[in-house]
């Protein structure tokens, strides 16, 4: 905890605000990078999101409080960062953004970066059905193997409600898997 308070204040202070920047960035940058790429699917969206993630990190640091960790407050603006572009593209192609995640799952596998086997698609494919909180919630849980504290201070909801959710989110996924 104090490597991560030390981290901040030369983050907020201008003379060293840029070298501790380029330290939170190889901190956090795949991390971040694999969770942004969880909701918007593609290599080249995740990127562009990974971008305006840090780029609004780097401006907004100074108003970081400390009310959280800053790993989950990164965690908050790449997730709302990743809503936002999902959103965007829909609207630009007038289509729903859940049209927009099917689109990025029937894309996957001609992405030269997905290196899943059919399961993994399929269980991207199931994950894809569900609604977005419930993705979010799930891959933070499955794959990211973060506390339901950690996901509650992200995504801003009771733990109650994210044990629902992901409760709800793994049962419609058995039935995505077991039908056909």
């Amino acid at each position: 905890m104090t490597d991560e308070l030390d981290l901040i204040a030369r983050l907020q202070d201008n003379a060293s605000k840029e070298a501790a920047f380029r330290e939170l960035l190889s901190t956090y940058k795949e991390r971040l990078y694999w969770h942004i790429r969880k909701i918007v699917i593609s290599h080249d969206d995740a990127d562009d999101v990974l971008q305006n993630t840090f780029i609004k990190v780097f401006r907004s640091i100074d108003k970081f409080k400390g009310e959280s960790k800053l790993y989950s407050w990164m965690y908050r603006i790449a997730t709302n960062e990743s809503i936002t572009h999902i959103n965007k593209n829909a609207k630009r192609h007038k289509i729903s953004s859940e049209e927009i995640q099917n689109n990025a799952i029937n894309n996957l596998k001609a992405d030269v970066y997905f290196e899943g086997s059919e399961i993994q698609l399929k269980l991207q494919k199931a994950i894809a059905t569900l609604p977005q909180k419930q993705q979010m919630v799930f891959n933070m849980k499955y794959f990211d193997d973060m506390k339901y504290k950690e996901i509650s201070e992200i995504l801003e909801t009771s733990e109650g409600a994210l044990k629902a959710s992901y409760h709800i989110a793994v049962k419609k996924i058995e039935t995505f898997l077991t039908s056909d």
